[in-house]
């Protein structure tokens, strides 16, 4: 006899299926733009149902992705703007490894995001003002790259942001002091040829036009 299940059951084992596939189909594209010598991504398969199982992946109980531990990989190559859809994502750390580009403003819409560690690469362009909606997060770390441009204003809206790391970079202008810049060690900005410290101007307009 043929068991009839519940149409919600259905519905619900089919959008988990679904926004599975589509999480994996976000990590497949990351993999794809990515050069992997000790293939650590080896494991990231695209027929699979869903991502969980891949190694460097963690997800919830309703298997949505939380975490992307790819730390200190020797991996190479870009970020994708693909990453902005995983909307559960809490964890996304990409530091030390050789990866290039600039830093997609998608990520933006992670909003759960509580750490963001791309320190220790090679990434170029500016700090994305998008990063200012990440309400949740902690950690941010963008130290040891490549990048221009001015801190975006829009940081300063992060108030449950603890540790923030932009050192040894090129970044301009001058640093905030609100919000939570306001708790910042300066040793956190230094090595920025062109950024001038707060301490320094005294009460200076916020640069926006530097280059």
């Amino acid at each position: 006899m043929m068991k009839v299940f519940p149409l919600c059951l259905l519905v619900s084992i089919t959008l988990t299926v679904v926004t599975a596939n589509l999480e994996g189909d976000v990590l497949y594209s990351l993999k794809r733009t990515l050069s992997d010598p000790n293939n650590m991504l080896q494991t990231w398969d695209p027929t699979l149902v869903s991502p969980c199982t891949w190694f460097h992946v963690t997800c919830n109980s309703d298997n949505r992705v939380t975490r992307l531990d790819l730390g200190n990989s020797n991996l190479s190559g870009q970020l994708v703007p693909e990453l902005g859809k995983l909307e559960h994502l809490q964890y996304l750390e990409l530091y030390e490894n050789n990866i290039e580009g600039v830093i997609p403003p998608e990520l933006g819409n992670l909003t759960n995001l509580v750490s963001l560690g791309l320190y220790n690469n090679n990434i170029s362009g500016t700090i994305p003002p998008s990063l200012g909606n990440l309400k949740s997060l902690v950690f941010l770390r963008l130290n040891n790259n490549r990048l221009t441009g001015p801190i975006p204003k829009e940081l300063v809206n992060l108030r449950n942001l603890k540790v923030l790391d932009i050192s040894n970079n090129n970044l301009c202008g001058t640093i905030p002091t609100s919000g939570p810049f306001e708790h910042i060690p300066l040793n956190n900005f230094e090595n920025n040829p062109r950024l001038e410290g707060p301490e320094l101007l005294g009460l200076v307009p916020y640069d926006t036009n530097c280059s």
